[in-house]
């Protein structure tokens, strides 16, 4: 008797893009070990049933659903049923939602789950296929909508708290000039002009993550485009701060759920 055919699993990934990331995916079975994001994790499940633990609780993302992940917290996945499953996925930096709120705390959406057809009609535009390209300004007005349409729909109410959004968007930005080296919050704190407990708190609020994990995803994003071009996983590692390969390898799993390895070949696969 012919055994069924096995799917292989793949990983798509758009070309690059100055505002977001954009990927599309199929797993047979298992898919990520725990992982999280410093980034907004927004996706569509397109078939099969995507299933992940999720804040404590396991979630089940059926097609039509709209998955918005918070940024830095801790999630896996996997497929619900045999058929395996097939999904988008948009991840968006907090400080690009933050240009466009204006430094309020970012949305929530409990449970990583919605099914709020606002939210379905807001992600639509940049759910495409991969292989579809955006003109920058229909780009900049998707994503102005979403943003706003987060904040409606996963609005928190907060105690009135002072944030200083230009101090922590200094710090922000020196990290992206500098992740390679080894920065201190005391460095920070200097050139921010914040002093740095309440810069960390600041960071934390308005970009989802700690500095120190910000800096971790540079380096780890400065990596995969590294990866792809065919250098050596010892000197990915190097060029982009860490201090030798096996760091590297532990903070990759830890954060995308894979080891560099598994990345390179799904990727490949899909491309």
């Amino acid at each position: 008797m012919a055994r069924a055919k096995v799917k292989k699993d793949w990983v798509k990934i758009a070309p690059p893009s100055a505002k977001i990331e954009r990927i599309e995916a199929y797993f047979s079975g298992h898919g990520y070990e725990p992982h999280r994001h410093d980034t907004y994790a927004i996706g569509r499940t397109l078939s099969g049933v995507q299933s992940f633990n999720y804040r404590g609780s396991k979630q089940h993302s059926l097609p039509g659903h709209t998955m918005v992940l918070h940024p830095d917290e801790i999630h896996d996945g996997e497929a619900g049923t045999l058929e395996g499953f097939q999904y988008r996925m948009i991840y968006i930096e907090p400080a690009l939602i933050q240009k466009i709120l204006g430094g309020r705390p970012l949305p929530f959406i409990v449970g990583g789950i919605t099914t709020d057809p606002r939210l379905f009609s807001a992600t639509e535009p940049l759910l495409t296929a991969v292989d579809e390209s955006f003109e920058l300004l229909e780009e900049d007005d998707a994503l102005y909508d979403l943003a706003q349409t987060l904040a409606t729909v996963g609005g928190q109410h907060f105690h009135k708290r002072t944030f200083d959004y230009k101090a922590a968007e200094i710090a922000r930005q020196y990290i992206h000039s500098a992740f390679s080296q080894n920065i201190t919050l005391e460095e920070l704190s200097m050139i921010s002009g914040r002093d740095r407990w309440s810069l960390s708190r600041d960071f934390r609020a308005l970009f989802g993550t700690s500095p120190y994990r910000y800096v971790t995803m540079r380096r780890l994003e400065y990596c995969r485009r590294r990866m792809v071009t065919g250098l050596s996983l010892a000197d990915v590692a190097i060029e982009s701060g860490f201090s030798d390969q096996s760091h590297m390898t532990r903070q990759f799993i830890k954060t995308l759920g894979i080891s560099p390895g598994r990345w390179l070949k799904i990727v490949n696969k899909g491309s």
